[in-house]
Order: C-alpha cells, then structure tokens, then sequence
C-alpha cells in the first residue's frame, strides 16, 4: 500500500480565499490533487490548517456529489484493477500551520509512517494539474529502487523527484525510512533540507508531465 500526503494547510493570501477551495476544470484544487495520489495510493491524507473546518466540509460535500454523479467510478475501478479493496480520503490538522509548509509536511508524514506504507507520495495542494500517471510512475519506480536495495524499504533512506525540462517538482516519492526521519527533524529548516541531511540516495526522474512544476498561486494561475 502507498499513502499520498496532500499540502493544504497554508492561509492562501494570494488566492484571497482557501486556495484547496479554488476550482480548476470544474473541481477543487483539493479534489484534482486527491484524484492524482490515488491513481498509486489507497489512502490520501490532507493537511489542513487555515480554515480546516470550512474545507473539509467543502470537500466533503464536493466528493459526495462527485461520487453520485459517477465521476468518481474510473478512479474506483483503477484502484481496483491494482488491488486495492477502496480508496480513503483523510484529514490531519496542522495546528502549528503558521510555522511554514515544513510543519505540515511533517504532520502528514507522521500519520502516513503510522499506516506502515510501501511508500509516501508527497503533493502541495497548488500542483492541481499533476497527472495521475505521473504519480503512478513514481510510485513504480520507487518500489522498483527499494526491491534493488534487497527490498530493505524500512531501512533505506531514499527519495524520488520528478524532473520537466531540467526543473525539478513534485510530487516527491519517499521511502518510509526517509518519511520517518523527516517527520521527526528538529534542525532543518524546510523539506529540502530535510531530504538533503536525511536521504542516503536521490534519485531524479525525467517526465513529460509539465503539471509537476505549475504551482498555482495566483488566481490567474
């Protein structure tokens, strides 16, 4: 099973209301950032800190009218066809969201750790436009790299990036030993930094999926 850790705790200033809220193609940024982790994991996590209650009612009022409409069906079947018994949409509060986006990466990646992963896709909720595939690749590609290290995924420390044009994205793959040292860092100063003290590998992949490197923060994109 790979657990999918979705960043959406930050006030959203910019946006001049809950950036998880703001829709593109017709659904939330929350909602196309979900539907990409489960195209490779059962269970997606959301962060939440500014506004928590408003967007996880809102959510869950969008993915109810989502799944009666049948929208939601494709997804289901994909996840069936590789093996999962359902698909889990769950929430975690930041409590100390004010600190940075560390704080909430942090917050996910101890609750993902907890569920025993194979492996951790990490998304801010910004990326709206990161492909299902993308994600799906990456999740191969990491228990590709572990099974090469002899299948030691609770001990090795590794992460995967995605690369478009030279750029570096997201999401992030990590290894669970890599997600739980990050989850209990008391130095580093951002995710960056966490992976560059933690990791024992990075691994950079190179894909065609320009969503990996949109980050959304402006109503106009």
């Amino acid at each position: 099973m790979n657990v999918g850790v979705l960043l959406a705790a930050g006030a959203s200033t910019r946006m001049k209301s809950p950036k998880p809220l703001v829709k593109w193609k017709g659904q939330s940024f929350l909602a196309h950032g979900t539907r990409a982790l489960w195209a490779a994991c059962d269970v997606v996590i959301v962060v939440l800190g500014s506004n928590a209650t408003v967007v996880s009612r809102a959510v869950e009022k969008e993915f109810t009218e989502l799944a009666e409409s049948g929208a939601l069906t494709p997804v289901l079947h994909a996840a069936r066809d590789k093996g999962a018994r359902d698909l889990e949409l769950r929430f975690e509060t930041n409590a100390a969201w004010k600190k940075g986006m560390f704080s909430s990466v942090q917050v996910g990646l101890a609750a993902a750790v907890r569920l025993k992963p194979a492996s951790i896709l990490l998304l801010p909720v910004d990326h709206p436009e990161v492909r299902g595939e993308t994600v799906a690749a990456m999740a191969d590609m990491m228990a590709e790299a572990v099974e090469s290290f002899g299948g030691a995924k609770a001990a090795f420390p590794y992460a995967l990036v995605p690369r478009f044009k030279g750029h570096r994205g997201h999401p992030l793959a990590l290894s669970p030993a890599l997600a739980r040292t990050i989850a209990k860092d008391k130095v580093s100063v951002d995710l960056g930094d966490a992976v560059r003290r933690a990791a024992r590998l990075v691994g950079y992949v190179d894909v065609t999926d320009g969503g990996v490197i949109r980050n959304r923060n402006t109503p106009k994109g």
